[in-house]
């Protein structure tokens, strides 16, 4: 796949997740296995939005971006995420927070991850 693909990809499924967690949280997070039952868990939901969201806002934006140094280190910062991502999910789910549909979330960032790492070899620093 080539780097606009991706990247619009990566931002769209960002965003997608920003956007939900932050509109209807209640709705999403009993499918992991997780309950809001304060304003604080409310609100912590939401502020992650600012991550997603933010994550969606780059890949989008740097989605032209082929070659070079640039593209490199932008594909190896979204493997670190997307790597990040695996572990906690999968501490999540081992620890038996994350039930149900959480055990999405790890093949989720792996795939992701798989990707970012592909991309980031694809990228020549010519």
């Amino acid at each position: 796949m080539n780097s606009k693909t991706f990247l619009t990809v990566h931002a769209a499924i960002y965003g997608v997740f920003a956007l939900a967690l932050f509109f209807v949280p209640a709705l999403m997070w009993p499918m992991y296995g997780l309950e809001l039952n304060d304003q604080y868990a409310l609100f912590l939901s939401q502020h992650n939005s600012i991550f997603l969201g933010g994550i969606a806002a780059i890949s989008f934006l740097l989605r032209e971006i082929e070659q070079g140094l640039v593209a490199k280190k932008l594909f190896k910062g979204l493997l670190v995420t997307n790597l990040l991502g695996v572990v906690i999910t999968l501490y999540a789910c081992f620890t038996g927070v994350f039930v149900g549909f959480g055990w999405s979330d790890p093949a989720f960032f792996a795939l992701l991850s798989f990707l970012s790492y592909a991309q980031y070899k694809k990228v020549q620093l010519g």
